[in-house]
């Protein structure tokens, strides 16, 4: 009696620690990619949310002799970092069933690598965009950087062989989400978001626009 007692000690003891080396191991490896992409800041808001088929024929994503344009390669890393997301859950979440749902979980849980002050509702300071003092409010990624990071994933999404259709990046969830995120932050930072319009140049008419977008 007093052996198989052991027996499931002992077994309970290794599940506890194999879940926590899970744990550390994942939180370790998101905070070494983020730290790369942009030394501890929030994820760069380089490039908008914009349709992915302005990528796809754009002679300009790529320097002369084939190295990758940083928004590329900050692209790359986003897109590696979000199927990795995938492997790390528990089972495993094949891209081929990744959902909205995904995504969205995805995005709360880069909040942990934030550094833009977000207040709450019950500090002295919410809706202060220069408080005076310190508070104990939360560290979130900031809108735009979220904004940008979904314009990066659903640009790769398809280029590596996901359908339009099918996009999870391009759902309307993604979109609301960030719609509540940035009248949210605009409200507890007392920052206004304001609609960024399309510049056109009149010499050039109908040639170039505005290369930043945000969602509708």
């Amino acid at each position: 009696m007093k052996s198989s007692l052991l027996v499931i000690c002992y077994i309970l003891r290794d599940r506890q620690k194999r879940k926590k080396k899970n744990q550390t191991s994942q939180s370790s490896e998101f905070s070494t990619i983020m730290s790369a992409s942009g030394s501890g800041k929030d994820f760069t808001a380089e490039g908008s949310s914009s349709s992915p088929s302005d990528y796809h024929h754009n002679p300009q994503q790529q320097n002369q002799g084939g190295t990758l344009s940083r928004y590329e390669s900050q692209k790359r890393r986003d897109w590696n970092t979000f199927c990795q997301y995938l492997k790390n859950q528990r089972p495993p979440v094949p891209l081929s069933q990744c959902n909205c749902n995904h995504v969205l979980d995805f995005l709360r849980y880069l909040d942990q690598f934030g550094k833009t002050k977000v207040h709450l509702q019950g500090c002295m300071f919410y809706g202060q965009p220069e408080p005076p003092s310190p508070c104990t409010c939360p560290l979130r990624q900031a809108w735009g950087s979220l904004d940008a990071l979904i314009g990066r994933l659903r640009a790769a999404y398809e280029e590596n062989g996901g359908s339009l259709e099918t996009n999870p990046f391009a759902s309307g969830s993604i979109r609301l989400y960030l719609r509540e995120v940035r009248e949210f932050q605009a409200k507890a930072r007392g920052i206004p978001y304001k609609k960024k319009k399309k510049k056109t140049n009149p010499s050039k008419g109908n040639d170039e626009s505005s290369s930043t977008m945000h969602f509708p």
